[in-house]
This record gives C-alpha cells, structure tokens and sequence, in this order.
C-alpha cells in the first residue's frame, strides 16, 4: 500500500481522536527524524501505523497474538491493549506491507520502549508521548527536552509513563523498565568517559 492508501484505510478503521492522534504523532516524528538525523520516511510511516491495532478489542488482540506467535507475558495478558504495538508490527507487515524490521520494532515497542532502543525506537515512543495533542501535566517540559536531547527526553517519558502506570495501581511492563534502566546505565557511562 501506499501513503493514500494507508491513510485512506486507518481514518476509515480508527476514531476520528485515534486518527487525529496518529496524524499528530506523524508530525511530531518528522520533526524528531529531522533534529536527530533518523530516516524521516520510516519515521513517518511507522508514526502513522503504530496505533493501527489500537482499534482491535482485547479479545482481538489475544486471538491475533496467540495465531501469530506472539509471546503474551502475565502483564499482557492482564492488560491485552499493551499488545497492540506486537500486533500492529505484524499486522503492519501483513496488511500494509512494510518489511522493513526496524519500521516494525518501532510499531511493537512504541507502548513500552524496550532494552537497546534504536534512534527510531526512540522517536516513535517520544512523538507518542509529545504530540501535539497530549495535555497531561509535565509535557511541555518533555517537549522542551526532546529539542535538545533524544535520550534525556525518552528517560522521562518512560519515567513519567511508570510513575503513571503506578499511581493507577496498573500493572508496570518490565520492557519499560528495562527500557528506561538501559538509557540511564548508557548515559552514566557516557559521564564518565567523558570525564575521563
């Protein structure tokens, strides 16, 4: 499919919200893509299918996860709309023909990060998290940080997204925390052979 066409298809699937969202996170990978130096096409098109699953039920996305060999861990399977990112990456693949794995591992990890995030990883989990749209208290100042430091800036959207997930009473992913524990070991090393 092309552009259109997967534009075409996700405004008639998603909630006019869940599309406007997706636009806005389209945006505001972009702009990450071009201030870091990340291919701003791959950006955009995994930007634009990372909530392609969003509509799926929980039922949905158990039955697709379990026909596809999709691992489903405790967390998921209590909350099964943490699987959405999993199955849009397949469902990406499938039904939008995007082949390229790191497009993929963007859409699967933009709900939880991951240990080893790639610059792309990165950038789809921030504009998630900055989009235009989002009004939750502390994004202007994660807006602030993603102009001037990619990592600092996912360290405290995870940060923020645990902290949340907690205050609910929620269950926390452990690829979030491994996420954020992975960006901050880097960070320290880079301090210290810096000072060095």
């Amino acid at each position: 499919m092309n552009w259109n066409e997967i534009e075409s298809d996700l405004k008639r699937k998603l909630t006019k919200k869940r599309y406007q969202h997706t636009l806005n996170v389209v945006e505001a990978a972009r702009e990450l893509a071009l201030k870091y130096g990340c291919n701003v096409e791959n950006a955009a098109i995994a930007a634009m299918l990372h909530d392609c699953a969003k509509c799926f039920s929980n039922d949905e996305l158990l039955d697709y996860a379990k026909k596809h060999n999709i691992e489903i861990d405790a967390v998921s399977l209590e909350d099964p709309q943490l699987l959405h990112g999993p199955v849009g990456a397949m469902v990406a693949g499938e039904l939008y023909s995007v082949e390229d794995p790191e497009i993929r591992d963007a859409i699967c990890y933009h709900t939880t990060g991951r240990k080893a995030m790639t610059k792309l990883d990165k950038i789809i989990y921030l504009a998630d998290f900055i989009e235009k749209g989002r009004t939750y208290p502390g994004v202007e100042k994660a807006r602030r940080k993603a102009l001037t430091d990619l990592d600092a800036a996912t360290i405290q959207a995870l940060t923020n997204s645990i902290c949340h997930v907690a205050q609910m009473g929620a269950l926390i992913h452990k690829r979030s925390i491994c996420a954020r524990n992975d960006l901050i070991i880097k960070k320290l090393k880079k301090i210290k052979n810096e000072s060095e």
